[in-house]
């Protein structure tokens, strides 16, 4: 494998971001490579970025139900409630017309079909099939980056097969492209799906700014895993059903400790990674934590390459901190909290953002990081949800032996939210309606997979829950439901 140190590049990926991506992958002087653990946090990383679209209230992740606030969908594709848009019309519609038009349409449970009356062919789009396309990094300086994301669309086409057509047609997957981590590969990856089918779904990359320029060029839907850079988020035709805005951060956050560790939120430490976004996002996500009552006494942002943490634990101690934040992917993580525990610093409060949520973070860390604190805004994989479920059951179809990833759940929501406007547009289905009607989309679920995200408005999300690590397990901290208390902007 490459060395990944020294280029400016690979120190921005490296960087792109806690709340991103939280790609820091070990690095040292001398010629360090990749290590496997890598790919793993790299898949723990995008979600849990803050603020966006449902304020007030818990959602319960099992229903999709905004609690106090009404409700984020109709019934659910899978017997659980929690999709938006649906209705609960199960029973299938449309007819034949004559051309191109025609078919009929078996929908999911939950979701009711529009007339296929007019439907017509188009770019990617037959008589018997809608033709889609993902582009993912899967080779790159960390190999298998966001192959999770390509799995799981290929999955979500392989159960809609099983069950469901659009107006007479099925799904087909006709191209599984490789960004290879890569601003280039991306928009040669793009133009090649502009080209040659109908939509973009479930697509993930670190560095989607190549595309997004094509993308809106073709007028072609984007409906993606998540959109990493401001300029896919700038993209008229790009939606993330991990949705993200700009400088948006949940209040729900520092609400609670404010509300449960008020002490130790006055004596408060921020630390972070100090490449790429990681740095910008601890700016704005200290500044709402500051607006919403929480005091810092000490903020230092680590390098990318240091490996002592030690001086900055003495200087939290001798400071008095008794409440410590800190963005990096796990691996940083668990140096800051092994520093800690040989330095004999026990702060009240560490919290972690969902760069944590990996096995690996739980094994390296051991007894050093039993207590953590961490945020995050998807149903956890242990748990059983009804879509979870459905998504972990077809990947071993697709892909046996595959491992499961929160990124994963997102591009199955990315997939999910594509059929479910296609079938609702039935004969009025191109390009420009599924693109109108996905903005109109401002608390999607995905099934209550995840909180409420707003994909239209591309807003990061503002509910979430926490987890505790006990007994060498993440565990539910209360309540399964998220909290959404609305979200600020870190000013």
């Amino acid at each position: 494998m490459q060395s990944v140190v020294g280029s400016a590049r690979t120190r921005r990926l490296l960087g792109i971001g806690a709340m991103t991506i939280a790609l820091a992958v070990p690095t040292a002087c001398g010629g360090s490579a990749l290590e496997p653990e890598a790919v793993r946090s790299a898949n723990a990383g995008l979600a849990g970025t803050s603020a966006g679209g449902v304020a007030g209230g818990v959602v319960d992740p099992g229903t999709g139900v905004v609690g106090g606030t009404g409700t984020t969908g109709g019934t659910g594709t899978t017997g659980g409630t929690g999709t938006t848009g649906g209705t609960g019309g199960t029973g299938t519609t449309g007819g034949t017309t004559g051309g191109t038009g025609g078919g009929t349409t078996s929908p999911p449970p939950g979701v009711k079909a529009a007339s296929c009356a007019g439907f017509k062919n188009s770019k990617g789009i037959t008589d018997t099939q809608i033709q889609i396309g993902n582009s993912a990094d899967i080779s790159g300086p960390v190999p298998g980056l966001f192959t999770s994301a390509q799995q799981a669309t290929k999955a979500y086409v392989a159960y809609f097969n099983a069950t469901s057509k659009i107006c007479g047609r099925s799904l087909a997957l006709t191209q599984a492209l490789d960004s290879r981590t890569d601003a280039g590969a991306d928009q040669a990856s793009y133009q090649k799906l502009c080209d040659s089918v109908f939509a973009a779904v479930g697509s993930m990359s670190a560095f989607d700014s190549g595309g997004a320029g094509v993308a809106q060029g073709c007028g072609l839907p984007d409906i993606r895993t998540s959109s990493v850079t401001g300029d896919r988020n700038d993209c008229s035709t790009c939606f993330g059903a991990q949705a993200t805005g700009k400088h948006e951060f949940s209040n729900a956050v520092p609400d609670y400790f404010v509300k449960n560790y008020k002490d130790a939120s006055q004596n408060a430490a921020f630390l972070y990674l100090n490449a790429g976004a990681a740095a910008e996002n601890a700016k704005y996500q200290q500044k709402v934590e500051q607006q919403r009552g929480m005091r810092f006494v000490y903020t230092q942002a680590i390098d990318v390459a240091d490996f002592n943490y030690g001086p900055y634990v003495q200087q939290m101690k001798s400071k008095g901190v008794k409440w410590v934040q800190f963005i990096g992917a796990y691996q940083q993580s668990v140096r800051l909290a092994q520093a800690m525990q040989s330095a004999g610093f026990k702060p009240q409060v560490r919290l972690y953002d969902p760069s944590v949520y990996d096995q690996g973070f739980l094994k390296t860390g051991g007894s050093a990081v039993e207590g953590v604190f961490l945020f995050i805004n998807f149903t956890p994989l242990e748990e059983s949800q009804p879509e979870l479920n459905l998504y972990k059951q077809w990947l071993q179809q697709v892909a046996p032996g595959a491992q499961p990833t929160f990124f994963g759940e997102f591009a199955w929501s990315a997939a999910k939210l594509f059929v479910e406007e296609s079938i609702k547009l039935g004969g009025k289905l191109n390009r420009a309606s599924l693109i109108a009607a996905i903005r109109k989309q401002r608390a999607w679920t995905g099934g209550g997979m995840h909180g409420p995200m707003d994909v239209g408005g591309k807003h990061s999300p503002s509910c979430i829950r926490f987890m505790q690590v006990k007994g060498g397990k993440f565990v539910p901290l209360g309540s399964t439901k998220y909290t959404c208390s609305g979200a600020s902007v870190g000013r």
